[in-house]
């Protein structure tokens, strides 16, 4: 069992950044692969990055590649997102998940998660 607890979430000006953090509970933290994953009003869930012990990916949504990037920290047992010239389409809530699928590639869907923390808000204003 995985607990995750998301914070960093806020209103920010367009333009703007935001690092996100994710606190998972658990001895086997560098066993999963982390991911972080937003829902704008509906829409659906969508993939924004992922990382695991081999490796990372960002999503490779023109929306969102080279703002957005992963990180983790095995001795914090924390990930992070750090999104930088943040937009207005990109307020959502953002999403923390856990996936124990052992894989080469970067499992980017929300079937693939197993644990979900609540989410925090990110809203961007023009």
């Amino acid at each position: 069992q995985v607990q995750l607890v998301e914070s960093g979430g806020g209103l920010v000006r367009a333009g703007g950044s935001l690092r996100l953090s994710c606190a998972a509970s658990g001895r086997t933290f560098g066993t999963y692969t982390m991911g972080w994953f937003r829902q704008a009003p509906g829409k659906e869930r969508e993939f924004v990055a992922a990382a695991s012990r081999s490796g990372s990916k960002t999503s490779d949504s023109d929306s969102m590649k080279g703002r957005f990037t992963i990180s983790r920290d095995g001795a914090k047992n924390t990930v992070y997102l750090q999104m930088n010239s943040l937009k207005p389409e990109d307020t959502a809530v953002y999403y923390c998940a856990a996936s124990n699928v052992i894989s080469m590639l970067v499992p980017t869907t929300t079937q693939r998660y197993d644990y979900w923390g609540q989410g925090t808000q990110v809203t961007v204003s023009a």
